[in-house]
């Protein structure tokens, strides 16, 4: 029989792992004023301990499509979501709106799709268009209930990971749902086995399909995809243009609303 110590020590390695491996090089450049041309201003958001180049395949292929695109770093595990939300969302519209758009978008990976239902809690954008969110845990991740009292964890993820529970005293338990054109892809698929383990049913091996989906969601789309890797795949990309520009998916998944 395996030691428990043992056992406990593999996952904190599986997990600091898997930190790693979600940390991405910093662009720490502040995207540049641009004027006239492009009609629609889409906002990237990466997910918990992502950056900006994480989403970047996505910013090339939405630039190349005519979009103005805002893709920046945010500090993701140094506030708590609803601070987080105010902040980089509020800096994101004054930066397209400073452009000539017409339509606001957001594409988000992961806690980035949170932010977006969190700042619609109070706020509203009368130039908001459409909604992509790329694995979301619109209802918490069972990886979070199992490890948010490890202190490896809450150095990792800070305030914002701590929040993300599928508990009562979670956020996603606590958002109301909001008004806008929202198109979900879940992927199925895990490059980590053992937090899939955590997670009952099919999962992306950080958040179950289940909890991707909200009630007001327009379309919901599954791909083999993992957490960590699905917003770098092409025929996921090419999902993110058909929804902003037809509100729907093209029926390639697995699955859909």
């Amino acid at each position: 029989m395996t030691h428990p110590y043992r056992w406990m020590s593999a996952l904190l390695l599986v997990l600091s792992g898997w930190m790693l491996l979600s940390m991405q090089p910093a662009k720490a450049e502040m995207l540049p004023a641009l004027t006239g041309g492009q009609s629609d201003c889409v906002v990237v958001l990466h997910g918990l301990r992502r950056s900006a180049w994480a989403m970047s395949r996505i910013e090339d292929t939405l630039t190349e499509a005519g979009y103005l695109v805002y893709n920046q770093d945010y500090p993701s595990t140094s506030a708590p979501v609803e601070a987080l939300a105010h902040e980089e969302i509020s800096r994101a519209l004054g930066w397209c709106r400073a452009q000539t758009v017409e339509q606001v978008h957001f594409v988000t990976h992961s806690m980035g799709g949170i932010l977006v239902r969190s700042y619609l809690q109070d706020e509203t954008i009368p130039e908001l268009g459409r909604v992509v969110m790329l694995a979301p845990p619109n209802h918490g991740s069972e990886v979070v209930d199992r490890m948010q009292d490890w202190w490896l964890f809450q150095k990792l993820t800070g305030p914002a990971g701590q929040q993300l529970g599928t508990g009562p005293e979670g956020i996603a338990a606590n958002l109301k749902p909001v008004s806008a054109e929202i198109g979900v892809i879940a992927g199925s698929r895990t490059v980590d086995p053992w937090l899939s383990w955590m997670i009952p049913g099919n999962d992306d091996g950080k958040v179950s399909l289940p909890s991707t989906r909200l009630k007001e969601m327009r379309d919901h789309l599954v791909v083999p995809a993992s957490h960590v890797f699905i917003m770098r795949k092409r025929a996921v990309i090419e999902q993110v243009l058909t929804f902003l520009k037809h509100g729907y998916f093209g029926k390639d998944g697995e699955g859909s609303a």
